[in-house]
């Protein structure tokens, strides 16, 4: 991949990617549960690595462990195989963090890595788990909203990315970010809105003014999400989260405006 810029290296990842993610929704429900269930593992292992690195010990196996647990449990809860109170398991595994670090004599600040510990699970692992929610919004396993979704955050990118090239020169957050620009935002948005009102013309899951909002959403969460993700690399002291994915960094790079923008989904759909 060395011999091609980064601009095409982002268009190969992306592709490949976005080839496996679709075809894992289309084929159906345990193809998703699959692919989603690995992302979010790798996801989760990535951050705690980050967090390793500046010698914080978050006993990451554990935080990953829980957090997949949690992806599982969630799938089966929101597809009517369990009862919600199976939830009630996550808290007693979750409280094992306390026990261990009281036996770890090397750690000398054992409650901010418990804080990083749980931090994992809230940043990362519970986005992935509201995922489930989303596929079986109407009550069985459907993939239109979460396509829908993704295909918006996508457009959203590619419209933020070629503005923010072509236009871009009031800087958005200029601490946080120094590339992202207001031309590059409104470009994202316009694009994102775009789309979504395009999707609405094909699926039946969402009505018009309901993807509309989604997209906006996109927009506003997913553009925070992406500077927060900015936020912990520079706190981390790193460039990219990691290098799986040529031209596009790690897992958190890629899914960081995913991450938050799903919770504030999960709440608009089950509200409105």
């Amino acid at each position: 991949m060395n011999k091609f810029s980064d601009l095409y290296q982002r268009i190969i990842s992306a592709t490949a990617g976005a080839a496996i993610i679709v075809s894992s929704l289309i084929i159906g429900e345990w193809a998703y549960f699959a692919v989603f269930l690995t992302i979010s593992l790798l996801a989760q292992w990535e951050f705690y690595r980050l967090i390793k690195l500046q010698s914080y010990l978050p006993i990451r196996l554990l935080g990953v462990a829980i957090g997949g647990g949690l992806f599982i449990l969630s799938f089966f809860v929101a597809r009517g195989s369990l009862n919600a109170n199976f939830y009630f398991i996550i808290f007693p595994i979750a409280s094992l963090i306390f026990l261990i670090k009281l036996y770890k004599k090397n750690d000398n600040n054992p409650f901010l890595n418990i804080a990083l510990f749980y931090l994992g699970l809230t940043y990362v692992a519970l986005p992935f788990a509201l995922m489930n929610v989303v596929v079986h919004y109407h009550g069985w396993y459907s993939y239109e909203i979460l396509l829908g979704l993704m295909l918006i955050i996508w457009a959203s990118d590619t419209g933020a990315y070629f503005a923010g090239i072509r236009f871009g020169k009031r800087k958005l957050f200029e601490r946080i970010s120094p590339k992202k620009s207001w031309e590059g935002a409104i470009g994202g948005a316009l694009t994102a809105v775009a789309f979504s009102i395009v999707i609405s013309r094909y699926s039946t899951g969402l009505a018009m003014w309901q993807w509309i909002i989604v997209s906006l959403i996109v927009v506003i969460a997913g553009t925070y999400g992406d500077l927060v993700e900015s936020m912990f690399k520079r706190t981390m002291q790193i460039k990219d989260s990691g290098t799986s994915i040529p031209g596009h960094g790690g897992f958190l790079d890629r899914f960081d405006s995913l991450i938050l923008a799903v919770p504030f989904i999960v709440v608009f759909l089950k509200l409105f």
